[in-house]
């Protein structure tokens, strides 16, 4: 796991809102310019996302909420990174 994000407590960026839309049929993030569709993967990542939560501890609880998945805690590292560089989520 990289140390570097281990520790580091994401939340969602200033003016992005997580939630379920029903005329999607899945979860977005809002932001005041439009609507990002997410994957079931990223909608359990984010739903931990609540600027409590380190990194590692959402790592621990998705590899336990699914302990059939190989690879799980590296998916969640790099969606982290990713959706950091998109400006979705701050990290700290």
């Amino acid at each position: 796991m990289n140390k570097a994000l281990v520790n580091d407590i994401p939340r969602l960026r200033r003016g992005f809102r997580f939630q379920w839309e029903p005329v999607q049929h899945c979860h977005v993030l809002l932001y005041p310019e439009g609507m990002i569709k997410l994957n079931e993967s990223a909608s359990e990542i984010l739903k931990l996302v609540d600027g409590q939560r380190s990194v590692g501890a959402i790592v621990e609880h998705l590899t336990h909420q699914f302990p059939d998945m190989p690879g799980v805690d590296e998916d969640i590292l790099t969606f982290m990174e990713v959706a950091n560089a998109q400006f979705w989520i701050e990290l700290g």
